[in-house]
């Protein structure tokens, strides 16, 4: 039997890209003096949204039951009557249901 070479491959190590200050900027002052002063950059505070429901309870217990139906395979949509399969198919017959009965439920996208 033959012995099998080892092949090795070289590893390449990628360049880290840093990112540089802008250089500061020179100011006299009023008694002759040159001082250097770097431009402050403006931080964003971002404010926290105080999160609301988008989705009642009641809305999600539907669509709970849809999936859970689905998976059952018990889930019939309703003009055709054909077996849902489709977990997104589930999810939408179990909002619509919230909407009809008027529970917290974002509307539809056009």
């Amino acid at each position: 039997m033959a012995a099998k070479k080892k092949t090795t491959r070289k590893k390449t190590t990628r360049k880290k890209t840093t990112t540089r200050k802008k250089p500061a900027t020179r100011k006299k002052t009023a008694t002759g003096k040159k001082t250097t002063t770097r431009k402050k950059t403006a931080t964003r505070k971002t404010a926290r949204k105080k999160s609301t429901r988008k989705y009642s309870k009641k809305s999600g217990r539907k669509v709970e039951r849809a999936m859970k139906e689905m998976k059952a395979g018990k889930l019939r949509s309703g003009r055709s009557g054909a077996k849902v399969k489709s977990r997104k198919q589930a999810i939408a017959i179990g909002l619509s249901e919230a909407r009809a009965e008027g529970d917290n439920v974002p509307d539809r996208k056009s």
